[in-house]
């Protein structure tokens, strides 16, 4: 416990040193610079990649080419809170002020490389991004936390309760996998995957208006919800062949637009098999393992687009306002919330994925 002196300076966080090995302590409140923020952590969500690097996957520990997390780190991407300190030039540089609902960005962009001196900030060569790294990238799993000089930051409508805006960026990343498909009318859309943000990419489609939208997973309770949700046909790839079922839907040709969102390598085959030629894949899904596949089917027997989708950016106001509006609806996706203590609760809820769908922390709730 706190003394009420050390109250003052310290906060509780979940530190992570390596796989399966995070803790609880206490650290540092974030001090405020020039042009930062820092805001009191309301709701911090456990998304799949939050998943895959506390259970080891190499692609975050080792790499290539070199390991993506550096520990000691505070985990959490997807977060939202209330301003409590501004630095000098923040307030007139964000339209924040102290008491507001505020968001960042997911990544730190560098603002030196030629990805964001072209704009294209998403992609920055040093690929910073919250709760990965330690210092100043550290995540939303505690108390307090700091948008460093640089980050990219809204404020939020108050009215926006916390279990709704903690989405904010899922959609934002559900909504560029979106626009990178090129959806038209009429198209046939399968998204592999209804997790929180294939349940998100999912309503951002059908405001696309597709000929047909099918939705794949292997629990029926998400399948069940994304009918709910608005998808045409849904499929558990467990328990019937998903590339004939898409197939007979399409008059034996496959999908046209076929989205990766699960991060299961077999997904990737998968839908190579059932997309039609000259199709759009876009792939999305974080990998804790390497996926393979036959890449003469992309070239010369399908000649297919294939994309790749990478955080939301550009996408948070819009995020924001489908949110606000209830064109995107996330009350059956936020399914459990606990207190920043149950950290290896939440973890383990979030992992078996069985009634859960998106878990998230509300680190300044005590119950």
């Amino acid at each position: 416990m706190f003394s009420p002196k050390a109250k003052k300076n310290f906060m509780l966080a979940v530190v992570g040193y390596k796989p399966q090995d995070y803790r609880l302590e206490e650290v540092p409140i974030p001090k405020v610079g020039p042009e930062e923020v820092v805001i009191k952590v309301k709701q911090v969500g456990i998304c799949a990649s939050d998943l895959k690097c506390y259970q080891g996957a190499d692609r975050f520990w080792k790499g290539p080419p070199a390991p993506y997390v550096k520990p000691p780190f505070i985990p959490g991407h997807e977060f939202i809170g209330e301003v409590v300190k501004l630095g000098p030039g923040a307030s007139e540089k964000y339209n924040l002020k102290i008491g507001d609902k505020a968001i960042s960005e997911q990544i730190l962009p560098c603002w030196n490389c030629r990805f964001c001196l072209s704009g294209k900030y998403w992609m920055c060569e040093t690929n910073n991004v919250y709760g990965f790294h330690g210092g100043i990238d550290d995540g939303g799993m505690a108390e307090y936390m700091k948008f460093p000089q640089g980050t990219i930051n809204y404020k939020v409508p108050r009215d926006l309760p916390d279990d709704v805006a903690v989405m904010i960026e899922p959609l934002s990343c559900a909504i560029h996998a979106v626009q990178r498909a090129n959806i038209e009318l009429g198209d046939i859309v399968v998204i592999a995957g209804a997790g929180a943000i294939g349940l998100c990419m999912l309503q951002v489609a059908k405001l696309k208006n597709p000929g047909k939208l099918i939705m794949l997973d292997t629990k029926e309770k998400r399948l069940k919800i994304a009918q709910e949700l608005g998808a045409d046909i849904v499929i558990n790839v467990a328990e019937e062949d998903a590339v004939a079922r898409v197939k007979d839907s399409s008059d034996g040709y496959g999908c046209d637009i076929y989205i990766e969102a699960s991060g299961y390598p077999q997904a990737v085959e998968q839908g190579l098999e059932m997309i039609r030629k000259l199709g759009t894949y876009v792939e999305f899904g974080v990998f804790g393992h390497e996926a393979k596949v036959d890449w003469s089917i992309i070239g010369d027997q399908k000649e297919l687009n294939i994309r790749g989708s990478h955080l939301g950016p550009y996408c948070y106001p819009l995020a924001i306002e489908y949110l606000r509006k209830r064109l995107v609806k996330v009350d059956m996706i936020v399914t459990h919330t606990f207190p920043l203590r149950e950290y290896k609760k939440a973890i383990k809820i979030a992992s078996g994925g069985h009634d859960s769908i998106r878990v998230t922390l509300a680190p300044n709730e005590n119950t």
